[in-house]
Formats: structure tokens, sequence, C-alpha cells
């Protein structure tokens, strides 16, 4: 199932799209789901009350009567963000000469790379990417899938870390190349305000089947910039959950985005980065598409 926050008639809902995403069933109104936190807490409790709804149709609203806002509104926690976790995007990286953390700038890391970005930065579908919050007008894109923890505790050796796993969705995790660089350690780079579309949906991990088989896309404008496809990730999701989870005790709605593949704004010579009146649009196979205008 793909299930998506939205607006409608001023109250923010939760509901699950039906009829190919033209159409979704509001769970909220059924009193299903407070908020997306709630359905993932939940979830195995409703599962069959939710499918009996789905399957009913009763009440559906069209998707173009409401406005789609990140899955995740305002996570409780902040995300968890992988870097340099695509080959040939370490090495781009490296070659850009703003890895500032990096000993002689190419190499894959031994280990995951592990940073995080603040609630504060995430947007939805639509909304506008701050660009005059970069001071330094070093405004770049990653395209990333992020992972939906479902279930809370730590991850112990005896565990499998998929079973940790709600679903996913897309994350941009838009950056400040310039602070990046300044601070070395990468959160006022990453964590500015609206630097963190997040959306259109959450599909469940048993609706999207084999992750490593879904290709990975970001457009500026009309120009394709990343072509990927998860499988080509040098950690994988189950790495990546167990690295996480084996210290730090996961909360259901935690959020774990996996890391972008090359193809990123300074990747170019010169850099190509994100300017005013730019659109960048986000695609995975099997979750769907956000985009959002630079303003």
């Amino acid at each position: 199932m793909k299930f998506v926050t939205f607006q409608h008639r001023g109250n923010s809902a939760v509901g699950v799209l039906v009829d190919d995403g033209s159409r979704l069933v509001d769970l909220t109104a059924a009193g299903l789901a407070t908020d997306m936190r709630d359905l993932i807490e939940n979830y195995d409790q409703r599962t069959a009350q939710i499918e009996k709804l789905v399957q009913e149709r009763a009440s559906a609203l069209q998707l173009s009567e409401v406005e789609l806002r990140a899955p995740i509104p305002t996570p409780r926690r902040n995300i968890f963000c992988v870097g340099k976790n695509y080959h040939e995007h370490a090495a781009e990286f490296g070659r850009s000469g703003f890895d500032a953390g990096s000993i002689g700038g190419t190499e894959v890391p031994e280990y995951p790379i592990i940073f995080s970005k603040p609630p504060s930065s995430v947007i939805g579908p639509g909304a506008t990417i701050e660009w005059a919050n970069d001071p330094y007008q070093s405004v770049d894109y990653e395209a990333e899938l992020a992972v939906i923890i479902g279930r809370s505790g730590r991850v112990t050796e005896n565990d499998d870390p998929m079973d940790f796993v709600f679903g996913y969705t897309i994350i941009n995790d838009v950056t400040s190349r310039e602070l990046q660089k300044r601070h070395k350690q990468w959160l006022l780079g990453k964590g500015i305000d609206t630097f963190a579309p997040m959306g259109p949906a959450i599909v469940t991990r048993e609706a999207m089947g084999d992750i490593s088989s879904k290709g990975i896309r970001c457009h500026v404008n009309d120009e394709q910039r990343q072509n990927a496809r998860i499988g080509d990730l040098i950690f994988d999701v189950p790495t990546l959950i167990r690295a996480i989870g084996r210290s730090i005790s996961l909360v259901a709605g935690d959020i774990i985005a996996t890391g972008t593949p090359v193809g990123v704004g300074i990747g170019f010579n010169p850099p190509k980065y994100l300017n005013p009146g730019d659109r960048v649009r986000v695609e995975i196979d099997g979750i769907g598409t956000i985009e959002n205008p630079v303003g």
C-alpha cells in the first residue's frame, strides 16, 4: 500500500492511495490514523480494517482535491543520513575538492558515514527549496531512497534488520556545498530549513518488493542529472539499519536516507548548482515522483 499525508479543507490527514494513485481513502476520517506516526506504530493491528476500507472505496477523494504534504511532516527525531554510499558518487565527491573530511579524496568508506538533518529541514511535494537560506549560493541536490522504520528497539545480532522496515519514500538531500566544506561536520550544510523535500508517499515494504532492482533518477528542469539502481549502494539497507540500530535505539517513524548516486551538481566542471526558478524532480520506481521549485 501507498500512504500519504495530505491537507484537505484546512485539516491534515492520512490516506491510502487507490485507483493507480488518482484517488485516496481518508484513514483519519475513518478513525484509523491520527497522523502517519500513529499509522506506523499501529499498522499491524489495523491492517485488516485498512484493507476493508480500501476495498469499499468509501468516501474516496480525488488526488487533485487535496494538497500532499511530506509523509512525515515533522519527524520526532533527526533524519539519519548516509554519505558517499555509491561508488561513483564517492569518486566524484572526492574529485570535487569539497570533501573536507576525506583522506586522498576518492576512497570508498570502510564503514557507513552517518550524519543527520533536523526535522525543520523537511518540506513536502511542491514546496519551495529556499535558495537564499544558503549564504554562499552553493545549493546542490541529492536524490535518495529513504527507509521508514516501523519497529522500535535496538538491532541485535539475532535480528533481521529488514524486520524493522515499515516502508520507503524519497528524500532530496539538498545541500549547501560551501557550508558542508567549511564546517567539515555536515550538519550545517545539510540541515538548512527546507533542504529535505520528502514524499510523495510511503510505500510499504511488502508492496515495494525487491528494493535493489528499483531505479532512482533526478532531473533539474528537463535535464537528467542522476540515474542509478538502488542495488548499486555500497552499504545496503540491512547493513545501514544494523550499523545505526546496534547502538542507537530505533523508534517507529525514524527515517534513514541511504545516500545519493553520481551526478550531483559538484560533479560537473564548473559545478551545476541550483538557482531560483529551477525545478528539481526525483523519481524512484515503485514510489513515485517528488518535484520542488527553487525560490
